[in-house]
């Protein structure tokens, strides 16, 4: 079976040549040439000694190039990068903190969301009946200040306040002309055109769950005269923590990265291999590594240019990560993405599967969904590998804010509760809307909320508590 594997992954990454002699000449020379570069990373017969074994488990060999492609090089690019090190942006007192970690095993990581194992044990994704939907839809739009659906459409002298959920009049990007409020269900679900020339400054996008006061005076369209943003959740503050505030506790260093891991043009693992280096050197208390580990996105995978599976490959990293730190004392945290072509396509995501890694290795080691909030050492932190910066982004309409983009995306998410709070989501974006109720919304306010995106990198604080 592994030799039809190889020989179907050497046709495609020629351009589905036919089976012949001189093509099997070419297939047996590459094989033969990557099983010899292979053969350091398999169990030798007789024992080898000290230096072997080190060599053995060392990140470099087991990310090497030719473990997944035949044609796989070094990326010149990355190697001839400028500026390794630099620091491109910094927040607070960055002299006086000590930037190195202790490598402490008192830290500790925990899960906040509660019935964890639901996402961990087995269920159909996607099954859901689009009544279902909208009956979640209808309890996230609390209905307690719409008393009377017929508010919405009826011809009304005197300012009136309702709540309902902003949606677009049809299938195109949201813009000031196009915005429809939608009532819950149990208001029967209508829907009224917003006219906003009358308030001064607006934030918007399709999802948003919000409060206006207005008129109808004509009976088609609603007036609105102020627009009431949501109330983020308290921070996470237990008894038991509010008695220790005031006691001295040893500062964590938590570092973050996220993928991809490789170049873009290159399936070379460069860039973790220098993570790795990084993680040894500073001994982070914490390292949160996010998504994606093997990315879909990647054009070698896109070609099917690889000689190994997509979960051998995933299993590479994690090995490199986990045996290259062990070193460090590191606790490690991996979060998927949607991006991971060897994971589900779903979102929210259930952790990684690592079934493989030891009982000295999984005591380190925290397999986390995507969304997730952690709790390291009394700090919550609230993660999404996710890019609902850019998704948002695209859809959002605003005037006279004041705010730039960022900062207004971030406020959202806070106000609206919720990990991703878009909807409809992107095209990317499979939603499980009866999982996304359980584990897609904010139970508390994050003290830090950590956003990967395409976009350009910023550190900001919500004004909204101060």
């Amino acid at each position: 079976d592994e030799i039809v594997f190889e020989w179907f992954a050497f046709s495609s990454s020629k351009g589905q040549v036919p089976l012949t002699l001189d093509n099997l000449d070419q297939f047996e020379h590459e094989v033969s040439t990557s099983g010899s570069q292979k053969r350091a990373l398999t169990t030798p017969e007789h024992p080898q000694s000290k230096r072997g074994v080190a060599r053995l488990t060392s990140p470099s060999l087991l990310l090497s190039p030719a473990s997944f492609s035949p044609s796989a090089t070094p990326s010149q690019k990355y190697g001839m990068r400028g500026g390794r090190g630099e620091v491109v942006s910094s927040f607070g007192a960055v002299q006086g903190p000590r930037w190195m970690g202790k490598g402490q095993s008192s830290v500790r990581v925990e899960m906040l969301e509660e019935g964890e194992n639901s996402l961990i044990s087995s269920y159909k994704y996607m099954f859901q009946r689009l009544r279902d939907v909208i009956v979640l839809f209808s309890n996230c739009v609390c209905v307690s200040i719409l008393t009377n659906c017929d508010l919405f459409l009826s011809l009304l002298q005197d300012s009136i306040t309702v709540l309902g959920q902003v949606c677009c009049d049809s299938n195109g990007k949201l813009n000031a002309q196009s915005v429809l409020l939608e009532a819950g269900q149990e208001q029967g679900g209508r829907q009224v055109p917003v006219d906003l020339s009358e308030l001064k400054e607006f934030s918007l996008f399709p999802g948003q769950v919000v409060v206006m006061e207005g008129m109808n005076t004509s009976g088609e369209k609603f007036v609105a005269t102020k627009l009431y943003e949501g109330i983020p959740l308290p921070f996470h503050c237990p008894p038991e923590v509010k008695q220790e505030m005031d006691k001295v506790s040893e500062p964590v260093m938590v570092m973050m990265a996220c993928g991809p891991y490789t170049p873009s043009e290159s399936l070379t693992y460069d860039p973790l291999i220098d993570l790795i280096t990084i993680i040894n050197k500073d001994r982070p208390d914490v390292c949160i590594l996010l998504g994606p580990f093997v990315d879909s996105k990647h054009e070698q995978i896109e070609k099917n240019q690889v000689t190994e599976t997509f979960e051998t490959i995933f299993k590479r990293c994690v090995d490199s990560i986990v045996e290259g730190t062990k070193g460090s004392g590191c606790r490690l945290v991996f979060v998927p993405s949607l991006r991971d072509v060897h994971h589900h396509y779903i979102y929210p995501q259930p952790p990684f599967n690592l079934s493989n890694l030891s009982k000295d290795d999984s005591a380190r080691v925290t397999l986390a969904p995507d969304p997730c909030t952690l709790l390291i050492n009394n700090v919550t932190f609230g993660l999404t590998s996710t890019d609902i910066l850019f998704h948002m982004g695209a859809e959002e309409i605003s005037s006279g804010t004041g705010t730039e983009r960022f900062s207004r995306i971030m406020k959202h998410m806070l106000t609206q509760r919720s990990y991703y709070p878009l909807y409809p989501p992107a095209e990317e974006v499979n939603m499980d809307y009866d999982k996304f109720q359980q584990f897609g919304q904010m139970n508390i306010t994050p003290d830090i909320l950590i956003v990967p995106s395409e976009l350009r990198y910023f550190i900001k604080v919500n004004h909204s508590y101060f």
